[in-house]
């Protein structure tokens, strides 16, 4: 199968507001790409709110996404790093771009600044 992944970094004007709008399949093995994003995105103007938009993803794991959320946790090379929201579809979606069933949405993470 193919697992590409799309990133589309969209920052407002003040730099204060970070969308990483993420498209194509989030998967165990390609989650890792977005940490360097994220890690540059909270650089920007100190607290920089990031969002990590997967709603148009064409495929997401669970697993990826508990091992991105682990990472955004743990991430400490910024002092005082604003919030970071995972957005994510009302249902993780397979290949098919159909809801998984039992399936529920994982809502999103912050920390505090």
């Amino acid at each position: 199968m193919d697992h590409k992944l799309s990133v589309l970094v969209q920052i407002d004007l003040d730099g204060r507001y970070v969308r990483l709008v993420v498209t194509g399949c989030l998967t165990e093995a390609n989650q890792h790409v977005l940490y360097p994003l994220v890690r540059r995105a909270r650089t920007l103007v100190p607290p920089v709110t990031i969002s990590i938009d997967l709603t148009g993803a064409g495929h997401v794991e669970a697993i990826a996404v508990d091992l991105l959320r682990w990472a955004v946790d743990h991430e400490e090379t910024v002092a005082g790093p604003g919030p970071v929201q995972l957005l994510l579809p009302g249902g993780l979606p397979g290949h098919r771009h159909a809801p998984r069933p039992g399936s529920r949405p994982l809502g999103s993470i912050g920390r505090a600044a």
